[in-house]
């Protein structure tokens, strides 16, 4: 069987479970000609156990206007959050602090990362999470 040929390759980041055809699935979806809502429904039924968390998806779109898509691992940001229960980040990172992350929250977060990120080993993992961190204004230690 041929391999089909891409078209686009698309990348979004949608709230897991609440995916509709409005933007910014629509808009980015729209323009290549695919089925908005066959989208819309797999990707709902294959992120509803995530709830309330941001996931970034990569749609590949094929020339036959199919489809396919990778679900990736939410934000380092979003989970560091998530982690210290803030709402959000300081409005001044480097002169504001908003809360401290430990170490075993740091691992806990770099072993979620781990498949998307860029890093050798668990060490790297780690180091990208705590610059993460410190850009949002949150001490490390």
């Amino acid at each position: 069987m041929a391999k089909k040929k891409i078209a686009a390759i698309v990348k979004i980041q949608i709230e897991a479970g609440k995916a509709s055809p409005a933007p910014p699935v629509g808009t980015a979806l729209g323009p290549h000609g695919i089925a908005i809502m066959d989208f819309v429904k797999q990707y709902n039924a294959r992120t509803e156990s995530q709830a309330g968390t941001v996931v970034p998806t990569e749609i590949t779109i094929y020339e036959d206007r199919s489809f396919d898509f990778i679900l990736k691992t939410p934000p380092a940001a979003v989970l560091i959050r998530k982690s210290l229960g803030l709402d959000k980040a300081a409005n001044n990172p480097g002169s504001e602090t908003v809360g401290t992350i430990s170490d075993a929250q740091i691992e806990e977060i770099a072993k979620i990362k781990m498949p998307d990120l860029n890093a050798n080993d668990l060490e790297a993992a780690k180091q990208q999470i705590r610059g993460t961190a410190r850009s949002m204004g949150i001490a490390v230690g």
